[in-house]
């Protein structure tokens, strides 16, 4: 059982609640983007990720000539950053007064390392008081060591939830790393440069009870193999997810994220989260991105309320706030 395997179930049970429905998520891109605000956050704020992030490390994953990663940091051209923070990523600065252009710059640079899977990861421009932006963005392409041949694919019945429907399925007759656990068939398939995909088939339905032993299979077994082509694609906006499972205080007001910038009172307004992924005959292909928006707390001033008693008599209009177009407008001397 891994602390990463540990981290994409516990993640994926809130944020899939629904077994019926499609998904896909990447919880390295997740873990990798909250790493960074893990880094730059102090206090409670940092003790709530050190929590939900315990046992991540990126590092020895990295190690795939296919696997193309960028972490970078999006800062206002006026905010001031911690040196020990900002030194270790890749910094780009813009007016987050234009927020616009951000979006576009974001969106571009996301595009350019997934390949154009994923062209659009802001969908809106950030709000007007966002003063920075954590972005992880990764694209990872390889080839089955044990290639389905492509004319074994044909439409073979899925039992689908409302239903079986007919979809592409492809075959190999080829000896896996194979387990039965309870409840749970796992299939791993290898791939080039140490990556595999885990197919984890329950008995019944995806609800019954996983734990994360199931991602294990040494034995090697012949196995006839048919498997659906996949190509999935879902968009996530995570900060509710991310509260149920404790990390909390980076959304409030009384964030502490000083490790990021020491002059400016900063919280997290939203993460954002969008993936890809398809397998086919030769291989698989994916991508993923995560933003982190950070806004910056207005500090207000305290000043004494000016008195208006509306206690004599007085002109009331509604109107249109755009055209200033006035729909009524009343006299009101006797109330």
């Amino acid at each position: 059982m891994t602390d990463q395997a540990q981290f994409a179930l516990t993640v994926h049970r809130v944020a899939v609640p629904d077994p019926s429905s499609n998904a896909c998520w990447s919880p390295f891109s997740v873990a990798s983007a909250l790493a960074l605000a893990q880094e730059a956050a102090r206090g409670e704020t940092r003790a709530e990720l050190d929590r939900l992030l315990a046992g991540f490390d990126p590092s020895d994953a990295l190690d795939v000539p296919e696997l193309a990663v960028a972490n970078t940091l999006w800062a206002d051209d006026d905010l001031t950053l911690n040196p020990d923070f900002s030194l270790a990523k890749s910094v780009r600065r813009t007016a987050f007064s234009d927020p616009t252009t951000v979006r576009k710059l974001v969106n571009t640079d996301v595009a350019e390392t997934t390949r154009g899977l994923i062209p659009e990861l802001l969908t809106s421009p950030p709000p007007p008081d966002a003063a920075a932006i954590i972005v992880n963005a990764l694209y990872l392409k390889v080839g089955w060591l044990n290639p389905f041949a492509a004319w074994e694919t044909a439409p073979r019945p899925f039992h689908a939830p409302g239903g079986d429907v007919d979809v592409p399925t492809m075959k190999v007759t080829e000896k896996f790393r194979y387990a039965r656990h309870d409840g749970w068939q796992t299939v791993v398939l290898p791939a080039a440069s140490g990556v595999e995909a885990v197919i984890l088939l329950p008995d019944t339905s995806l609800d019954q009870p996983l734990d994360p032993s199931v991602f294990e299979a040494t034995g090697r077994t012949n196995l006839e193999l048919s498997l659906p082509k996949v190509d999935i694609r879902e968009k996530f906006q995570l900060k509710s997810v991310l509260e149920r499972l404790g990390a909390r205080r980076m959304f409030a007001r009384d964030a502490d994220f000083s490790g990021l910038s020491p002059d400016e009172r900063l919280f997290v307004d939203d993460v954002l989260h969008e993936a890809v992924l398809r397998l086919d005959e030769e291989g698989l292909e994916g991508a993923a991105a995560t933003a982190v928006t950070f806004r910056t707390v207005s500090i207000e001033i305290p000043t004494e309320p000016i008195v208006v008693n509306v206690d004599r008599p007085f002109l009331l209009a509604v109107r249109h706030a755009r055209s200033k177009a006035v729909y009524f407008l009343a006299q009101v001397a006797r109330p």
